[in-house]
């Protein structure tokens, strides 16, 4: 379950210090609604960009060039999307698998057919690898492949880095990530960005409890070990399942909660100054249910802030 609090940061900047309003952005699926969880087209892209102007949103993340979640159905994301996001002027941060060196090569092929530099001023950030450090990716395998991506893509890409949980940066397991360093060789050149998953939610309250010390002490590793090196630092991301999703012990699933989840928790965090990713979009009714951290399988596909038909389920902005 996406259960994480969302804090966006400069390294430079305290957490405790941030003025400025913050931005609302979206986890996007690349599948349609229906039973066979079909590839959206660029058109089917751009209907989803539509429907979240009126939120204000101007950012999006997604999850691989290649979803290959249904190996026989392959959706070609990037090739869709952001043609899509240039024509309803959107930005992506988009995803690179590479939990593997097959699969991260496989991705970078498929990337390098598509990114014309027409497409690539539409693309935020580029991120290698979604939490392979917490599903025990050793460090030390997938920085070789941020750096080749930044060789490859860096002329096209400003920023590229890699999403993890704020814990593996804490407890040095992505150290080799952030110093560019592993097993005594000379430095590379590692990440200049980094999508943090932030401290979880405390799901017996509906408020968004941002720990902030827990996240001081990730973001003071992370600088420590940085030094001179420019790191920028966004965080996400956070939601609430609407009817027909299920309770998380005594967190109870329903609209009128994420509602006020929204309301409460991700307006008050935008007013802080905090950047929020809200997963997700819209619901996914084609999803099978996903194994959690705890082993136990729950479901995933009425997480939307939208409805599968892209109406949104509630009023989608701040007072």
């Amino acid at each position: 379950m996406h259960l994480s609090t969302v804090l966006s940061l400069a390294l430079a900047v305290s957490p405790l210090a941030v003025t400025a309003r913050g931005s609302l952005g979206f986890a996007l699926g690349a599948r349609n609604n229906d039973k066979a969880g079909s590839c959206k087209s660029t058109t089917e892209y751009e209907a989803d960009f539509e429907a979240l102007k009126q939120t204000g949103a101007t950012r999006v993340r997604t999850y691989a060039v290649v979803d290959d979640f249904y190996k026989e159905n392959q959706c070609q994301v990037a090739a869709a999307i952001l043609p899509a996001a240039k024509a309803k002027g959107f930005q992506v941060i988009l995803g690179l698998s590479a939990d593997t060196e097959e699969k991260y090569q496989s991705e970078k092929n498929a990337l390098s057919s598509v990114l014309t530099s027409e497409l690539a001023s539409v693309v935020y950030a580029l991120t290698v690898g979604s939490e392979s450090l917490y599903r025990k990716v050793p460090a030390c395998d997938l920085l070789p492949r941020i750096v080749d991506a930044r060789t490859k893509f860096s002329s096209l890409v400003k920023r590229i880095g890699t999403v993890d949980s704020w814990n593996k940066f804490q407890d040095g397991t992505a150290d080799p990530i952030i110093t560019g360093n592993c097993d005594g060789q000379p430095p590379a050149r590692g990440i200049n960005f980094l999508y943090l998953l932030a401290t979880p939610m405390n799901l017996r309250t509906l408020l968004i409890p941002l720990k902030f010390d827990d996240l001081q002490q990730a973001i003071g590793h992370i600088q420590d070990l940085a030094g001179l090196n420019t790191i920028e630092i966004m965080n996400g991301e956070t939601g609430w399942p609407g009817d027909g999703g299920e309770d998380y012990g005594e967190a109870k699933a329903g609209t009128a909660n994420e509602e006020r989840f929204f309301k409460e928790g991700v307006c008050a965090a935008l007013a802080w100054g905090v950047d929020v990713f809200y997963f997700e979009a819209f619901d996914e009714s084609w999803k099978p249910k996903s194994k959690g951290d705890d082993g136990t399988f729950s479901d995933e596909t009425h997480w939307g802030a939208f409805y599968a038909s892209r109406t949104p389920k509630f009023s989608l902005t701040c007072s």
